[in-house]
């Protein structure tokens, strides 16, 4: 059978790509690895990690929080294993969801690993060992990617656990020490810390959260200290020696000096990810690549003809709603249209407890670019809303340029910022001022009022501080 296009991988970036390609009119296969679709995010990654975050902050919440707000009840008692049904059941309703989709916009769907013998060509190898090859016009590579391994450090998913492993624990961990301080990292460890470990975190940078606004990270910082999580910044493990019932983490400072060695129960190994593109074919194809991505132009395409990628395999943040976007873009492209994505207005988010989000240029990029800024600041202390729910550590920090006043960055740390970080993105898409934001009337009472008010705070005149 021959096809308009086949995607391999069918994460958020594969899948959605798949579908609009179908819209469009394309005859469209999909490839998956897996024995359900969605990729690392909805089945290893993104999905069971907010459900077992949201759980754990419930935990928390009736274990700590709701004497203040005259809510008396006993002791809670934990069920992980009803936590982790929870977290199981709500990623199968969501990689079920996916096929569905698949199948009513009349993607074909094969299961098994998908490589690349030849330009036009698709070869499909099922877990029963049978192969077959698939002829197509055009070939999306949406294979994402994997844990980065670190050097000397085995992987075994019980005692030392990748994200996969530390989504699948039977027990809370007395101590669970995580190596580093991104955003996989702390999001796990204060499920875990939530839950009743004692959590370390150990990060080779002087900072956690590189490449996010160092004072929005400070300030958060101080935060989980004060939630419990110990940090050991400027440092790095340089051995894990595991035993049955735990590990020994020899530690040592990034500048050099004396080594420590700290006891674990679990180790998390969370230093980040790599693109996958093992046995796809690559090489002998002769697609560029680059430190291990995927070597793209602005239309998403190789320098093989008919072979496209998108996702974590490529330049950019390893985020699955950039995945989307280029899915949606590549699609539209394959079929004569004009997608793009526009890579200034790209939000993030970190699921911890309180939740930073975040879009465009950090305080710290503008300074390296010399661009000329003001800043409008606005704390969630100073929010009806947030004084009433409880909620209110953290702040909004708007980032304008100095002459235009087009809003250049928005930074939120605070519960909900991953939601109310849309607003911003909007207004950044449509190049929006910082005194567009400050005039759009926002309801009362809402901890987005704080947006508001850091957009007046640019120009120094924010009514509630």
């Amino acid at each position: 059978m021959s096809y308009d296009l086949i995607v391999i991988g069918s994460g958020p970036g594969g899948y959605v790509c798949a579908i609009r390609a179908a819209q469009l009119g394309l005859k469209t296969a999909i490839v998956e690895k897996r024995k359900t679709h969605g990729g690392a995010c909805l089945n290893i990654g993104c999905i069971p990690s907010k459900a077992l975050l949201y759980a754990s902050e419930v935990y928390e919440e009736v274990a700590h929080g709701l004497g203040k707000l005259g809510v008396t009840v006993g002791k809670p008692k934990l069920d992980l294993p009803a936590m982790m049904k929870h977290k199981d059941d709500t990623v199968g309703a969501n990689v079920q969801g996916v096929g569905f989709l698949l199948k009513k916009n009349k993607v074909d769907a094969f299961f098994g690993t998908g490589s690349i013998p030849a330009a036009g060509k698709v070869e499909v190898a099922a877990e029963d060992g049978s192969r077959q090859v698939l002829d197509t016009k055009t070939i999306v590579i949406a294979t994402g990617s994997d844990v980065a391994q670190l050097p000397g450090v085995t992987i075994d998913e019980k005692i030392v656990v990748s994200s996969t492993g530390a989504l699948e624990l039977s027990k809370v961990p007395g101590k669970l020490i995580v190596v580093g301080a991104g955003v996989i990292g702390l999001e796990l460890g204060s499920v875990w810390r939530r839950l009743g470990a004692e959590v370390t975190v150990v990060e080779f940078l002087d900072r956690i959260l590189p490449g996010l606004d160092l004072d929005t990270c400070k300030q958060f910082q101080r935060l989980l200290e004060k939630q419990g999580v110990k940090f050991q910044l400027g440092s790095k493990v340089s051995k894990v020696e595991a035993n049955g019932k735990g590990a020994k983490v020899t530690v040592e400072p990034a500048a050099g000096g004396d080594a420590t060695v700290l006891d674990a129960d679990v180790v998390l190994i969370a230093i980040g990810r790599r693109p996958y593109t093992e046995n796809l074919g690559l090489e002998a194809l002769g697609v560029a690549t680059e430190r291990g991505q995927i070597v793209i132009d602005s239309h998403f395409a190789t320098n093989v003809p008919g072979i496209y990628a998108i996702g974590d395999v490529v330049r950019g943040p390893m985020l699955a709603h950039k995945a989307e976007d280029e899915g949606m873009a590549v699609a539209e492209i394959l079929a004569g249209q004009h997608g793009h994505v526009n890579y200034e207005v790209i939000p993030g988010v970190v699921y911890t407890s309180p939740e930073i989000a975040c879009v465009g240029a950090t305080e710290e990029d503008l300074k390296a670019k010399g661009i000329a800024y003001k800043v409008g600041k606005f704390p969630f202390t100073a929010n009806g809303r947030a004084r009433a729910a409880n909620h209110t550590d953290g702040f909004v920090k708007i980032l304008a340029d100095a002459t235009t006043d087009r809003v250049l960055g928005v930074h939120i740390l605070g519960h909900g910022a991953g939601e109310m970080i849309a607003e911003a993105a909007v207004l950044m898409e449509f190049g929006g001022s910082s005194e567009d934001l400050a005039r759009t009337c926002h309801a009362h009472p809402t901890m987005s009022e704080a947006v508001k008010e850091a957009a007046l705070a640019v120009e120094k005149r924010a009514i509630h501080m």
